[in-house]
């Protein structure tokens, strides 16, 4: 069964900012983004985000807002999805991670080789 999910989603390796409040304090990190789609994204922090936060997400000088979806400690570090607002939805052309990475062409040339073997 393929997975839905990687339709329109990207791997990438970029630093970004990260804004929220946490009780009456603004905080304000930078995080590694892990992948992003035109709903949502992955954020590396060293930190526990409560889930349904509400974040700013600015990468270059492009706010995205959301909200957090999951959090889930691996690896050392703690892995946040964001779904962003209906007002905010990322594409290549707003503005472009680097190392981006397609995952349904990932997935496509895996199967192509797999039917070559």
């Amino acid at each position: 069964m393929e997975d839905r999910r990687s339709d329109g989603r990207f791997l990438c390796a970029d630093l970004v900012r990260l804004d929220w409040l946490s009780g009456e304090t603004l905080r304000s990190e930078q995080a590694l983004l892990e992948d992003i789609s035109p709903l949502g994204g992955c954020v590396q922090l060293e930190e526990e985000v409560p889930l349904d936060t509400i974040m700013m997400l600015t990468m270059d000088t492009t706010p995205f807002y959301g909200h957090v979806c999951y959090c889930t400690f691996r690896d050392g570090a703690y892995f946040v999805g964001l779904r962003f607002s209906n007002d905010t939805v990322w594409s290549a052309g707003l503005v472009r991670p680097q190392h981006l990475t397609s995952l349904r062409h990932l997935a496509l040339r895996a199967s192509d080789q797999g039917m070559e073997d």
